[in-house]
């Protein structure tokens, strides 16, 4: 069984950069990638996507890549472009004039702010041809995917143990449901006879076959063998799915539903205190079951 939460994290350096990668993932309904990496080192990001879809099924994953100049990377790799500069400080002049004439007041931008507008920058042939770069940065991703796996795995063995104490519950409380109808039933019968002796006690026009019919119906109101056949049948398939592995989250999601359905026309015929103290206590761990499924993948 596998978490959908995970997180794994590395970092490298090379050519003149350091990077430093981080992945993390929390439960989704699908599979969610979610990417940060730099779009000026051509083809990073689809070779990371393509890797990520191979080793995760599900989840809502974010990826964020960050690359830096090394400290002692000589700083004559990049270049100002003298014409693109002075043509970013004209704009910027006519832009604050344009505001002044408007009555509104622009915020002084700073050299940082000139420096990142596109084209102020000329890089040389190092940064213009990036594929050296993408390759030495991708052979950290093996290994990340491997940790944030690893991680994740571990997540869903506990995920498999807690999951497993709680399916034995949900048999617990069946097993003792299927014992509470049988002392119900002797109750029943009582309570039945009872009323048909006052019914009969008070007037001669009773149609037999109308009681009779009567009390066929109430029977079959209140019967949840049904109901019990198939919690016994869901926890079987809870248990199989456990040892299915990977994949299983929208299998067991399914089968919470399925669970709750059951637990709730449990109490709505329980007609006895004790019963309905069973199927809400089934109900809470079928709960607490659904919480915890929202994370298996």
């Amino acid at each position: 069984m596998i978490s959908m939460t995970g997180f794994a994290a590395r970092r490298g350096a090379g050519l003149g950069y350091v990077w430093v990668w981080d992945l993390r993932s929390v439960n989704g309904k699908g599979l969610d990638l979610r990417l940060r990496v730099p779009d000026w080192i051509d083809g990073l990001e689809a070779a990371v996507r393509a890797d990520l879809q191979k080793a995760v099924a599900r989840g809502s994953v974010s990826l964020t890549l960050k690359v830096a100049q090394d400290e002692g990377r000589d700083d004559t790799a990049f270049r100002l472009n003298e014409t693109s500069l002075a043509a970013a400080l004209a704009a910027i002049g006519r832009i604050e004039a344009t505001a002044m004439d408007k009555g509104v007041t622009l915020r002084q931008p700073t050299s940082v702010d000139v420096l990142t507008l596109r084209g102020v920058i000329d890089a040389t042939q190092q940064e213009t041809d990036t594929s050296p770069l993408r390759q030495a940065v991708l052979v950290d991703l093996p290994d990340l995917l491997a940790d944030f796996t690893a991680m994740r795995a571990k997540e869903g063995a506990a995920l498999a143990t807690i999951l497993g104490g709680q399916i034995d519950k949900i048999a617990e409380l069946t097993d003792a449901a299927r014992a509470e109808v049988q002392t119900r039933a002797d109750s029943q019968a009582d309570t039945l006879r009872q009323a048909v002796a006052k019914i009969l006690g008070a007037t001669e026009a009773v149609d037999p076959a109308r009681l009779a019919q009567e009390l066929a119906i109430l029977t079959v109101k209140t019967d949840v063998t049904e109901e019990l056949d198939r919690l016994a049948a869901h926890v079987a398939a809870a248990r199989a799915h456990l040892t299915d592995g990977a994949g299983v989250g929208r299998k067991l999601d399914f089968l919470m539903q399925e669970f709750m359905r059951e637990a709730n026309t449990l109490c709505s015929k329980a007609q006895s205190l004790a019963l309905t103290r069973i199927g809400l206590d089934l109900k809470t761990v079928i709960d607490q079951m659904r919480e915890q499924v929202q994370n298996v993948e």
